[in-house]
């Protein structure tokens, strides 16, 4: 668990899918991920997030407001695995967030990223932490910005699993200190 000055981050659980898929698997969230998925598509990918945290410790944790005890989104470190992604970053350790539309623009995505940004330099030794975007996607684009990583528009690509409106893909990164 990660714990900062308004939120915990708890790996993630079995009870958290039912969450996942009424607060996080919306048309507002899922916008510039690629769209709602199906159910099933979701609760395998959790299913692996779940797994991820047995196998490394590390994942996407659940989002939780410290007072109040209430789930608000997730925000994580995984491995690069779009095909559509040059071979220089495939495999590499990425951050994202994503939060429910009622917790947008009250700056937790800001805290949980640095926070596992921090958790993932210093407990886990990471070299190097890329993020993805689009230009579409503003807020995120504007988070990237605000946390210090270093745009890398050499290694932009298109992902043919998103629509024309959110590529090229945009890359970030961020390294220990920055």
């Amino acid at each position: 668990m990660i714990e900062t000055a308004r939120l915990l981050l708890r790996p993630p659980s079995a009870n958290d899918l039912d969450w996942v898929l009424e607060n996080m698997n919306t048309a507002a969230v899922m916008r510039h991920l690629g769209g709602v998925r199906l159910a099933d598509t979701v609760a395998e990918r959790f299913a692996s997030d779940i797994a991820d945290f047995a196998e490394t410790g590390s994942g996407r944790w659940i989002l939780w407001l410290r007072v109040e005890e209430r789930r608000i989104g997730r925000c994580g470190l995984f491995r690069m695995s779009s095909e559509a992604a040059p071979e220089a970053l495939r495999g590499q350790h990425e951050i994202g967030w994503t939060l429910a539309e009622p917790y947008w623009g009250q700056g937790y995505a800001s805290e949980a990223a640095r926070a596992v940004l921090d958790f993932g330099f210093e407990a886990l030794g990471y070299p190097v932490i890329y993020a993805q975007t689009s230009a579409s996607n503003a807020g995120s684009t504007r988070l990237m910005e605000r946390l210090g990583l270093e745009r890398r528009p050499d290694l932009d690509y298109v992902d043919p699993d998103y629509p024309a409106a959110d590529n090229p893909t945009t890359v970030y990164c961020a390294w220990p200190g920055a």
